[in-house]
């Protein structure tokens, strides 16, 4: 219970970020649909947000270092509420591709500030409790967040307002907490080939991974409205696929500590192929079944980042492991870069199952790349243990290093 209330400040402000930073993307996707942007658009509109994203997590350890942790914190969380403050002065999708640039470097920036700080806190015989409870705080907002929508007006200067304060509303649990502020960490190196040196499957996973999230989280709302879902209504599917992916964590997680990691994520892409695959040819399904569907989408995409991040961590040094978190974050941040604007595409030319078919196709992929990497070289007998991996910052293996280190 110290533990909690010693950052209860921190987990406020997580809780508070994500209200507002979880809640723009489908605002934004059915304000778009309102507004009459093309799917296109839409799609545009994800993907500069993790552009953004990108910026901030090479920026943020950076800024850090020059003016501080709360200093730091205040900034991203400036370019957050502006951003969103923004979007009902100019109705043009491309000015809301920069604001949406604005709100993925806010998320980038505040979480990596935050994570510098628990690292720094955390000692290892509170880590554990603390990941978990830090989890916690961050997908229970996220669910939050999703469902929000179902009560934010779209295209409102008062949604877009109100998802400002909650922006402005995190600054002061950090910024007024009484605690000191920890040192600042060094910014580990971006070194993209070491995730790749360590384990290409995982490279990929992780790329597959975006592709799956990114698309589903961005471009879904798009979706949801083509079958048939009410605004309300698409709060709801959208959550359900994060509740899917939080429960599946455990089991999977489970699994991957008792066999080959290969095999897990071969068995995760082969149910992810069977559940698009469900979508895609699900007609007239009622309000309950688009939600399950939603729900099976978000079970058996969202652990393959963590099982990647696990199976890459088996074949690298202690010294490592914080540049190969970073590694890893680099890939998903491009796959998930790419994968709204080509999911919009798809679905403005043949539909909404196309994304889909574009989500099975890359989950074939890491299908066959598996079965090819399962040939090249034997698994190791001992291994890193899973861990949730939150896909935040670069900082992130801070967090989870001295976790894994433990044979």
């Amino acid at each position: 219970m110290r533990m909690l209330i010693s950052f209860a400040a921190l987990f406020l402000s997580v809780i508070l970020l994500q209200l507002s930073t979880g809640g723009v993307g489908p605002l934004d996707a059915i304000s778009g649909i309102t507004l009459h942007f093309t799917t296109a658009q839409i799609g545009l509109l994800g993907s500069a947000h993790f552009m953004g994203f990108f910026i901030g997590c090479w920026w943020a350890p950076r800024l850090m270092g020059s003016v501080g942790h709360s200093r730091a914190f205040a900034a991203f969380t400036a370019a957050g509420a502006i951003g969103l403050l923004a979007h009902m002065l100019i109705i043009n999708p491309y000015a809301w591709a920069l604001m949406r640039i604005a709100s993925g470097l806010c998320v980038a920036g505040c979480y990596t500030v935050i994570e510098a700080w628990l690292h720094a806190k955390i000692t290892n015989k509170t880590r554990g409790r603390t990941m978990g409870a830090y989890r916690m705080a961050d997908m229970g907002a996220s669910m939050v967040a999703q469902l929000m929508i179902g009560v934010l007006d779209p295209a409102s200067y008062v949604s877009y307002n109100l998802l400002a304060i909650f922006c402005c509303a995190a600054l002061l649990p950090l910024t007024l907490t009484k605690a000191q502020q920890p040192e600042t960490p060094d910014a580990p190196r971006l070194r993209p080939r070491l995730a790749i040196k360590c384990s290409p499957l995982a490279a990929f996973g992780v790329v597959v991974a975006a592709v799956s999230s990114a698309s589903f989280r961005m471009v879904g709302p798009v979706y949801g409205q083509q079958v048939g879902l009410a605004v309300d209504q698409i709060a709801y599917f959208l959550a359900a696929f994060v509740l899917g992916g939080a429960l599946a964590q455990y089991p999977v997680g489970w699994l991957a500590d008792r066999y080959d990691r290969r095999h897990v994520l071969i068995g995760l892409s082969v149910a992810a192929i069977l559940s698009s695959i469900y979508i895609m040819f699900s007609h007239n399904l009622s309000p309950d079944g688009v939600f399950l569907t939603a729900f099976l989408f978000g079970l058996t995409t969202f652990p393959i980042f963590s099982v990647s991040s696990a199976h890459a961590n088996d074949f690298a040094d202690d010294s490592e492991r914080v540049e190969l978190s970073a590694a890893l974050m680099f890939f998903y941040a491009l796959g998930a870069i790419a994968a709204p604007l080509l999911a919009s595409f798809l679905i403005n030319a043949y539909g909404p199952p196309a994304m889909f078919v574009m989500i099975a196709l890359a989950h074939l992929a890491l299908l066959l790349f598996g079965f090819s990497r399962m040939r090249a070289r034997a698994t190791l007998a001992k291994r890193t243990p899973y861990i949730w991996a939150p896909r935040t910052s670069f900082l992130v293996g801070r967090l989870t290093g001295r976790s894994r280190d433990k044979h």
